[in-house]
């Protein structure tokens, strides 16, 4: 399983989305993928799981099959995420 976060890295959300990643790796030790919406991979990724609402944190297995995602508004509680991971 991987989770990744797809969201605009120069938006009023950035900030928020990274120091949830970076406060998941110290609270989990486990890696959250960032990918940029701003790159022609993550404009396909976001059309790929249909993403119409940033941030939007998408869990799935190892394959692409997608699990489950959150999109939009507040990020899902960390212990929330970290279960996919396990």
């Amino acid at each position: 399983m991987k989770v990744c976060i797809i969201y605009h890295p120069r938006s009023d959300h950035a900030r928020k989305v990274e120091e949830y990643v970076h406060d998941f790796k110290q609270q989990s030790g486990r890696d959250v993928e960032l990918i940029s919406l701003e790159t022609r991979d993550g404009a396909a990724t976001a059309t790929l799981y249909d993403v119409v609402q940033y941030p939007a944190v998408i869990a799935m297995k190892d394959n692409g099959e997608l699990v489950t995602f959150w999109q939009g508004g507040e990020l899902p509680l960390m212990n929330e995420v970290a279960a996919y991971l396990a």
